[in-house]
């Protein structure tokens, strides 16, 4: 759709509950495992999680002052296409394609099946093939669901967001003050036995990072915003902020009834300390809540994950552009997209586990995240003039900071789960000899 096409309705309020919305979601209640498995301790992890909150939060006051000089439709896409051109901008939108949006639907849709088998005290070693099934059904539907229309999709995606509510706050307040015998401590900062500090911190930042993913997203609605010059900024800085308290409060809660190594020992951390808390029968209400929070969570990226060949397509970007930038007649959705999105989902559902995708995406996402930081960099000595009616604090330190843990986050990966890395830089580049093959006649400037 273009730009000029876009109606401009959504207010400050609006931007801050998506950013909320689109980063709290499964990672909250399932990265613990990850989290206090590669640290060893629970110092370590709240360590990682606390990390992990700063660095989101100076990228999202780097990134804002993109958003708001760049206010289009697109986002990061946007920003990449202005600074570095177009096919840094097509590897980022090939990425999303291929990596990104099937990883995340295919690793949520995991956690899905995983939670629902442990809601019926099924455990996940003796039932994989039962997850997948229902990983698969459960992204099936939801896709077909979103082929009805946005209306469908916004629907569910207002349900879940309340209901994943419900259980972040029971679990909170309930686990701070459970009487329980679990001794923890925050200082001195503790690592596992056998664990290597930086790269232990690194592996554990890298498994927050799932958690807090999502924020940037909220620059795709930019050209629909009443304001964003001024409320896009506010809404990523203070959304994340609220998304870091929320993180630390539930994950003390959780070391408050579990510890750091029952949390890594368990495909479902939150579950169990809710059964703790609140009994068997309780438990499993917060379950049924999580279960909830994890569908409105896949819903998300199934509706906005099809919206990305489609764009690509519309602008012959892709072989098979017609084929791709297709709209069912009545309900106006890029059904075919959505079924590529689905059919790459599906495979990664068999052949990755959760923790394994997610390591995946996030390292992915993170190169295209650095070079964003470095945009801001490159574009006030290269454009001086372009307007920017927010401008980050602190420049250059906050961008520094931004890239620097960016580049951290890419090179540990790297070197700690090399061959993770190198399946993530290859499937990136198969992008390469597409953006080639379709330059000359199609690709736009």
């Amino acid at each position: 759709m273009p730009q000029q096409d876009l109606k401009k309705e959504i207010g400050f309020l609006a931007a801050l509950t998506t950013v909320i919305g689109t980063v709290i979601g499964a990672g909250v209640f399932f990265k613990p495992t990850a989290v206090y498995g590669v640290t060893g301790s629970a110092s370590l992890g709240l360590l990682a999680w606390l990390i992990g909150g700063v660095l989101t939060i100076c990228a999202g006051l780097t990134a804002a002052e993109l958003s708001a000089a760049i206010p289009e439709t697109g986002g990061m896409m946007a920003y990449l296409k202005r600074t570095y051109g177009n096919l840094v901008a097509f590897l980022l939108g090939w990425a999303q394609t291929v990596i990104y949006f099937p990883a995340n639907i295919a690793a949520l849709a995991i956690i899905f099946g995983t939670q629902t088998i442990s809601l019926f005290g099924l455990t996940a070693d003796d039932h994989h093939s039962l997850i997948v099934i229902v990983a698969v059904a459960t992204a099936l539907f939801l896709t077909l669901m979103n082929f009805l229309g946005a209306k469908a999709g916004g629907a569910i995606q207002t349900v879940s967001t309340v209901c994943k509510l419900i259980p972040l706050v029971l679990i909170i307040i309930f686990g701070i003050f459970h009487k329980g015998d679990v001794p923890f401590q925050l200082f001195p900062v503790e690592i596992g036995p056998g664990k290597e500090f930086l790269s232990a911190l690194g592996s554990g930042l890298l498994a927050t990072m799932f958690a807090y993913d999502g924020w940037i997203l909220v620059g795709n609605i930019a050209g629909e915003m009443k304001n964003p010059k001024k409320d896009l900024p506010k809404a990523i800085i203070l959304g994340l902020s609220a998304v870091m308290v929320i993180y630390l409060l539930i994950n003390i809660a959780f070391l408050m009834v579990m510890s750091a190594s029952s949390l890594a020992g368990t495909d479902t951390p939150a579950s169990e300390a809710a059964e703790i808390i609140f009994g068997a029968f309780g438990g499993k209400l917060v379950s049924i809540g999580i279960l909830i929070s994890v569908f409105g969570s896949i819903n998300g990226y199934v509706m906005t994950g099809m919206r990305i060949p489609y764009a690509m397509a519309t602008e012959n970007k892709l072989p098979f552009s017609k084929w791709f930038s297709r709209l069912s007649k009545k309900s106006k959705v890029p059904y075919n997209s959505g079924l590529f999105i689905l059919l790459i989902a599906i495979i990664m559902m068999m052949i990755g586990g959760f923790n394994t995708l997610t390591d995946m995406l996030v390292f992915v996402i993170w190169i295209f995240y650095t070079m964003t930081f470095a945009a801001v960099l490159i574009l006030r000595k290269r454009d001086p003039q372009l307007k920017r009616p927010y401008r980050v604090p602190l420049y250059p330190v906050l961008p520094i900071i931004s890239i620097l843990g960016g580049l951290f986050i890419v090179i540990n990966t790297l070197f700690t789960q090399t061959a993770l890395a190198m399946w993530g830089i290859g499937i990136t580049a198969l992008g390469l000899p597409i953006y080639f093959a379709m330059k000359k006649n199609h690709i736009k400037s």
